[in-house]
């Protein structure tokens, strides 16, 4: 199985066209702006990151120098839980453990904020998303109606209690 290797490092603001560009892909009619970005971003709380694509397949693909962003992540920590505000992964490099890499990286930047959770929401027919959530430990705990607008569809909160995070 073919397995891309990537590396994951902070969001930089010459990666915004480029998350924009996902975000439609990924998210159509609900994708986020750029004025949306920016203003979450210059939230206090957050922290965002990006993965590109690394190795002698990024550079069969992508030829030398800069390679595309492929997938980015986001978080919110408000002293207490800490929130998944976004994760994206380019359909090429879907199921083949980027998002994973990104959800480990919030949770582990939680844990080390000394969150005591991390929740999330995420579309009730997103079945790959849902198990990759739910195989990393976050439990379903609640149903928010008509969440995901203007597609007018309902979302799944999900929690992983960090414990006695440290």
């Amino acid at each position: 199985m073919y397995a891309p290797s990537c590396r994951l490092r902070p969001l930089r603001s010459t990666d915004f066209d480029r998350v924009l560009q996902l975000e439609r892909v990924l998210f159509g009619a609900g994708a986020w702006t750029y004025g949306m970005l920016t203003d979450e971003l210059a939230g206090l709380g957050r922290w965002y990151l990006v993965a590109e694509p690394t190795g002698t397949d990024a550079v069969a693909v992508y030829g030398a120098g800069p390679k595309p962003v492929v997938g980015y992540a986001g978080l919110w920590f408000d002293g207490d839980v800490a929130q998944v505000m976004t994760i994206g992964v380019d359909p090429l490099y879907q199921r083949h453990g980027v998002g994973r890499a990104l959800l480990e990286a919030l949770v582990e930047r939680a844990r080390t904020l000394r969150a005591s959770a991390v929740l999330l929401e995420v579309r009730v027919d997103n079945d790959p998303a849902l198990a990759l959530y739910e195989r990393l430990g976050f439990e379903r705990i609640g149903l928010r109606k008509r969440y995901y607008q203007p597609e007018d569809k309902d979302a799944f909160t999900m929690r992983l209690d960090l414990g006695s995070a440290s």
